[in-house]
């Protein structure tokens, strides 16, 4: 198969990475892999691992970037793919207007992946008018259905983003001297058991809410603190640096700053799941997907977390045990204090693997192809 894989830049975020992800698993099973994108620092490593990156401004929202849809229409029938897969809006709108105007006996099959919970507007509309969509998680399919039912061609089909288990798995140990240059760099961490929150600082990721917690477990057990320390992991968003500022007034207010570690973006997040004790996933609103929470099931550290969107349903596969009602304080305390000590460890489902999310992909892709082929 030829599979053309269409998004804004290759720089950094989920949809990048699974397209990544992706074209490296079409390339080892023997597929030609292209990647059409406004480039990025990516697009090295794109190359490096054996697909073709092609130049395009396929990312602007203007109505500028209409003048890219002939010379895209163009491209595709030279290019003669099997599959254009479309994984953001603007390209989406590009390629659809290009691709309806091709033969429709010869024309590639048009896929797209729904990676989020779009406002709702005819122009997030697109992701629901190729040939089929992919929802990442049930919370999206819903969502398509509830809210892009006129639009949608086949019922969307569930594909989990899934973890690189040779990256997250439970059997690679940390590096020689990590621990104890994190130790040196935070030395409160230094004989205590961390709970980590993992999640850039915006204030609907739930920071307030777990210095919240670490305040409240240290009120009820003054010896807590000498167990245990809580950990922030995650940088600000741009322009909101100053939230980093309240949570850390928030942090000093409630009399826990010596108990909560700011860490900021780290590059070694794999890591950091494997020494925590607990792993949060506190978002108050629906997310689409929860990383974070089959990255940490995967390397086996119990995760604790809202019974909302996708993360939750990421739980109630991987981990139900750590399941609590969306910003009930007093469950999130009580569920912290049974997990603390506890045994019981997450098993990653099949369904949550990189492996699984490939074979998944090009078996959809394939019975496309086989449709098209029928008299």
């Amino acid at each position: 198969m030829k599979i053309v894989q269409l998004l804004p830049a290759l720089n950094s975020g989920g949809v990048e990475r699974g397209t990544l992800d992706l074209a490296r698993a079409l390339v080892k099973d023997g597929h030609e892999s292209i990647v059409i994108s406004s480039g990025g620092r990516l697009v090295e490593q794109l190359a490096l691992e054996g697909s073709t990156h092609i130049l395009r401004a396929v990312h602007r929202k203007s109505l500028t970037s209409l003048a890219q849809v002939r010379p895209l229409r163009k491209l595709i029938r030279e290019l003669q793919p099997d599959i254009l897969h479309v994984r953001s809006r603007v390209p989406a709108w590009l390629t659809w207007l290009a691709w309806r105007k091709l033969d429709p006996h010869t024309r590639p099959r048009l896929v797209s992946t729904a990676h989020g919970l779009y406002s709702i507007n005819r122009y997030s509309a697109i992701m629901a008018r190729s040939e089929q969509t992919i929802a990442i998680s049930r919370c999206v399919k819903d969502y398509l259905q509830q809210n892009y039912a006129r639009y949608l061609q086949a019922e969307p089909e569930i594909i989990y983003r899934g973890v690189d288990t040779e990256e997250f798995n439970t059997n690679t140990p940390l590096p020689e001297n990590w621990l104890n240059g994190v130790c040196a760099e935070f030395p409160a961490l230094t004989g205590k058991k961390w709970l980590l929150l993992p999640a850039r600082l915006t204030r609907w990721k739930g920071q307030e809410d777990f210095i919240h917690l670490i305040a409240e477990l240290v009120k009820t057990n003054p010896d807590a603190g000498n167990r245990f320390h809580g950990v922030i992991l995650g940088g600000a968003e741009k322009n909101k640096e100053h939230f980093a500022e309240e949570l850390q007034a928030l942090a000093a207010k409630l009399g826990v700053t010596e108990h909560i570690s700011f860490v900021g973006q780290r590059s070694d997040v794999r890591h950091w799941y494997r020494q925590a004790t607990l792993v949060y996933n506190l978002s108050r609103k629906p997310e689409p997907f929860g990383r974070t929470v089959i990255e940490a099931c995967a390397v086996g550290t119990p995760v604790i977390g809202y019974d909302i969107g996708g993360p939750a349903e990421s739980l109630q596969i991987c981990f139900a045990e750590g399941l609590v009602e969306n910003g009930n304080a007093a469950q999130l305390r009580d569920k912290t204090r049974q997990l603390l000590d506890s045994p019981v460890r997450p098993e990653l489902a099949p369904e949550f693997t990189l492996a699984h999310q490939a074979e998944k992909t090009m078996a959809l892709y394939r019975r496309l192809l086989a449709e098209k082929k029928r008299p």
